[in-house]
């Protein structure tokens, strides 16, 4: 009986710690995390990062995306409960209360800053304006299309972070990487809000999608990526990189064409797949060939 008891309550703590994740759709860590670390890389050509400061960057990135992505789902809870697409999610469904889900976006800040607090000043300096974009991500899509920028400001924020928790000073390099960033993150999610173009249009909801419709939308997108990859390349002519950083890059173009010649003005039956897959391997992929010019690059 007892057994019994202890397994039914193991089971739903995990599966309340499975729903938590889900709020915060852990697994698309994968989209940020890869581009801190490699920020730190680029930034000490001459040595690896401190562990500590390795250390600090993780936990702030934690940090500010959990706290990012709870409050995003507790101020969108009502839109996400009219929308087919999200329904489901924690919070519309009343798996996860939206008192839960500020507090934990409390606890969060929390962490983001007291992570913070132990790295350089220009990033302790720059902190109010990392939590006023985290913040104010959930409110523009109500006013503006410009959201899809909002968003990649906050990776391409999280991306230049990394950088400057090891150099603590803004260069014009750091500013080139965050911006490569901020033009990925635009680029996909307007490929994700395709998703929603009826529904926000219907609800008076502002994307790209739902202003330039799915055949302009997707040129955009292309146009986003494009900029990316150049931002990339003259980074990589100023701070003078290696073989394997170059070689990063035209893995990273490949993936990026790839991705595209998955969607249709007429078919977006591979969407998923181009928005999450593709993304995912591209931002593990720089990481990695960035490591290897690291480690072997002259």
């Amino acid at each position: 009986m007892k057994e019994t008891i202890l397994k039914t309550g193991t089971g739903k703590i995990l599966s309340k710690i499975s729903e938590y994740f889900e709020l915060i759709k852990f697994e698309h860590t994968i989209f940020a995390l890869p581009f801190a670390l490699s920020g730190m890389l680029l930034a000490s050509p001459e040595s690896f990062p401190k562990l500590m400061t390795v250390i600090w960057v993780l936990l702030a990135m934690v940090g500010g995306r959990t706290a990012a992505m709870s409050l995003n789902r507790a101020i969108d809870a009502e839109i996400d409960r009219k929308n087919p697409r999200t329904s489901n999610r924690a919070i519309p469904a009343g798996r996860i209360k939206k008192g839960s889900a500020l507090i934990l976006a409390f606890l969060a800040f929390g962490l983001l800053i007291f992570a913070t607090w132990q790295l350089p000043l220009i990033c302790i300096q720059l902190l109010p304006l990392a939590i006023l974009i985290l913040g104010l991500y959930s409110y523009t899509k109500r006013f503006t299309y410009l959201s899809h920028f909002v968003l990649g400001g906050a990776l391409g924020a999280a991306a230049a972070g990394g950088w400057l928790a090891v150099s603590g000073e803004i260069t014009f390099p750091v500013i080139l990487w965050g911006l490569a960033i901020v033009f990925w993150v635009a680029g996909f999610d307007v490929i994700y809000a395709l998703q929603d173009i009826d529904f926000d249009r219907e609800h008076n909801l502002f994307s790209i999608p739902a202003w330039l419709g799915v055949g302009r939308s997707l040129l955009l997108s292309r146009m986003f990526h494009l900029i990316t990859v150049v931002f990339l390349i003259v980074l990589g002519i100023m701070i003078k990189t290696g073989l394997y950083y170059w070689i990063g890059i035209i893995f990273a173009s490949l993936l990026l064409t790839y991705e595209h010649s998955l969607l249709k003005e007429n078919d977006l039956t591979k969407l998923n797949m181009a928005f999450f897959n593709i993304n995912g391997y591209i931002s593990i992929g720089i990481f990695f060939f960035i490591l290897l010019d690291k480690l072997f690059g002259t």
